[in-house]
Parts: C-alpha cells; sequence; structure tokens
C-alpha cells in the first residue's frame, strides 16, 4: 500500500490543481476520464450532466457503485496554491474532494495488487454538482442511470475517516428576491429598500425557535443587491439554508420561513421565492450488513467507528430504498476554506479500511 500511496498523493495533488467550482467541473471531468482510460477500465464514459463512469469487471453478482464528487466550493479564479510536508498537504479543495476522487483510482490500484476476485461488476464514477446549490444533480443521474440494479453505494469523502454516514439529513434552500422602486438615499428617504427589507426578514428568521432533537439548523448564508451606497436598493436576494434531521420538522420549518417571506408582500414590495435546493431524507439503520461491515473494516484499522447524519450523495440512493453509506479516506480540517489541509499518515489506513469494504460486501 505504501507504493499505492505516493501515487495516490501525486495524482490527488494534480486533480486539486484543476479548478472544478460547482456546475463548472468539466476540466476535471476530463482529466478523471484520461485516467481511466490509462487504467484499462471498462465502459469508460461521460453522462450528459458531465458525471465520468469506468467498470472494473467482476462476476454475476448485482454490481457495487462506488462514487467521488468532482466538485468544489470555490470559484474559478481563487488560487489553488497547495502546500506539500511530509505530514500534510494544505490547499483549497483537497480534502473536499481531491483526494476522494484519485481513492477511486487508489482502490482500483490496491484490488488489481491484490488480484481480489469481485463478485460483481464494480462501477467507479465521478459525479458533479454535490456542493451548494449542485443540489445533488450529479447523483441524481447516477441513481436514475443505474435503477435498482447496485447492490449498495459507497461514497467517499477526503476528511471523514472513522466516520459512517448512513442517514440522510435533509435540507432545503431558498432563493428570496425582492424589488423596489428603490431611489435616492436622501431624496427619497421613506421608500422601501430591497436590502433593508431582507435584512428584517434575515432578523426573524433567526429568531424562529428551532428544535434540538430532532437537531435542526437555519443559515442565512448570502445577502447581495442594491447599487450604491446612497441608493435606496431596487433590487436584492437572500439565500437560505434549512436542515433537520427529521423530515417533518423540516418541513415546518419550511412552513414558518415560507410565512415570513409571504409576510412580507405589499404596495412596491414585490417578492419572489424560489426552492434551489432539495436533498432528500433516507436512511439504513445502523445493524444494517453494510453499516456493520463498515465499522467491522474500520476497526481493523484500530479506529473507533462513529455512526453519523449528514448530506452527501448518499442522501440520494438512500431517499429510494437503495443501501448507501458515505465514508472518509483520512483526516484533516478547514473543509471549505482555503486553509484546508489533510493529514498523510491515516490515508493509509483510510484506503485500507475501503479496499476491505469493497473486497467483502455481499
Amino acid at each position: 500500500m505504501t507504493a499505492i500511496l505516493s501515487r495516490l498523493l501525486d495524482l490527488a495533488i494534480r486533480i486539486q490543481q484543476i479548478p472544478a467550482p460547482t456546475f463548472y467541473e468539466a476540466q476535471r471531468a476530463g482529466f478523471v476520464r484520461e485516467q481511466f482510460l490509462v487504467e484499462g477500465l471498462s465502459d469508460v464514459e461521460m453522462d450528459s450532466v458531465g458525471n465520468v463512469y469506468a467498470r472494473l469487471p467482476g462476476g454475476n453478482a448485482s454490481p457495487l457503485v462506488i462514487s467521488a464528487h468532482l466538485d468544489t466550493v470555490f470559484p474559478a479564479n481563487i488560487e489553488l496554491r497547495l502546500f506539500r510536508e511530509q505530514e500534510r498537504l494544505s490547499g483549497p479543495g483537497i480534502g473536499d474532494n481531491a483526494i476522494g476522487v484519485v481513492g477511486l483510482l487508489g482502490l482500483v490500484w490496491a484490488l488489481r495488487e491484490r488480484r481480489v476476485r469481485l463478485t460483481g461488476d464494480l462501477w467507479l464514477v465521478a459525479d458533479v454538482c454535490e456542493e451548494g446549490l449542485g443540489d445533488l444533480r450529479g447523483m441524481k443521474a447516477v441513481v436514475d442511470r443505474f435503477g435498482d440494479g447496485p447492490r449498495a453505494y459507497i461514497v467517499l469523502e477526503g476528511m471523514a475517516l472513522g466516520h459512517i454516514y448512513h442517514r440522510a439529513l435533509g435540507v432545503r434552500r431558498y432563493q428570496i428576491a425582492v424589488k423596489t422602486a428603490g431611489g435616492h438615499s436622501w431624496v427619497d428617504y421613506g421608500q422601501p429598500s430591497a436590502v433593508h427589507e431582507l435584512a428584517a426578514l434575515a432578523a426573524k428568521l433567526a429568531a424562529l425557535r428551532l428544535p434540538t432533537s430532532p437537531r435542526t439548523t437555519l443559515n442565512v448564508g448570502k445577502i447581495y443587491g442594491g447599487i450604491s451606497v446612497n441608493t435606496i436598493a431596487p433590487e436584492a436576494t437572500l439565500e437560505l439554508d434549512l436542515r433537520s434531521e427529521g423530515l417533518d420538522t423540516l418541513l415546518d420549518v419550511a412552513r414558518q420561513a415560507e410565512g415570513l417571506v409571504q409576510g412580507m408582500e405589499r404596495e412596491g414590495v414585490a417578492v419572489e421565492v424560489k426552492v434551489v435546493g432539495e436533498r432528500p431524507t433516507g436512511e439504513i439503520p445502523a445493524d444494517h450488513p453494510l453499516v456493520r461491515l463498515a465499522q467491522d473494516c474500520l476497526r481493523e484499522q484500530g479506529l473507533q467507528p462513529d455512526l453519523n447524519v449528514g448530506s452527501t450523495d448518499a442522501n440520494v440512493p438512500l431517499s429510494r430504498g437503495i443501501p448507501a453509506i458515505t465514508i472518509g479516506l483520512t483526516t484533516g480540517s478547514g473543509a471549505h476554506t482555503v486553509h484546508e489541509f489533510i493529514n498523510v499518515e491515516p490515508l493509509k489506513k483510510g484506503m485500507e479500511q475501503l479496499v476491505k469494504l469493497v473486497s467483502s460486501v455481499q
């Protein structure tokens, strides 16, 4: 595994250096497609939304799908500077999710090196639109493609080693736009300001009482708009993220938020609301064979498994009743910041966990 890890880290750096904002993953997808072809994998192709597929042939059992998302939260113009030290790699997107993507290839190398005989085909998928407003578009296309065929999905994330996500966190996201006549900040003072309206809405949203069980969160992630400091803003937009471990609770909080938004509209204030993200819920029980096997694979590496809930690509197959988990390949910190880093040493245990899991799934 040591030689494989060196190759894996080198390739992860090359992938990290290719910009891949959500909706703009084509360059990175093309690179991964070329790597699949170099490995001589079967049925290498890219679908209409930009997902990249490859197949490692196995026996006659139902296929297993291993996926990792290509996109990052960072815009195309951010400097993808990377620092390589003996114990860590630091750089935007290195852990989320360059190391996850290269884990697909590392898995192939390890399975071939150990001459593992697969009971069924192994599909490798590098998918798009997992982050932000991508709304899991890529994984939705993947699950539509395979239907009920796969025995399970295993989703790879770079920095979640030790965690097993077997429950899908429900998410609903809104884009709320306000339009007014605007005007001069002095001459037209008193006329409605789109920015003021949304600032007042944000305060009301923040004041909503949210339950701690099931855990539920609310976040106003962005407010943007206006023309200048001395102009009454004629338009502005707010982006709202709602999450809950309970679907009924999520829908209840969503109704409350929608009620506050509806109360804003009056003469001179037009409001437009769009649902721009809806991540479905679902789960498999903690005693499901896939979850138990994943725990065993971690314990073999001396790691204590942490069963968890999260919003990942696994939401989609879980919502459709297909067994799925999300696992990590190493540890790190600073995800979604320019200070993101991964630890090198735990990656060996992460890859051993993955190889054993894939080799043992029945």
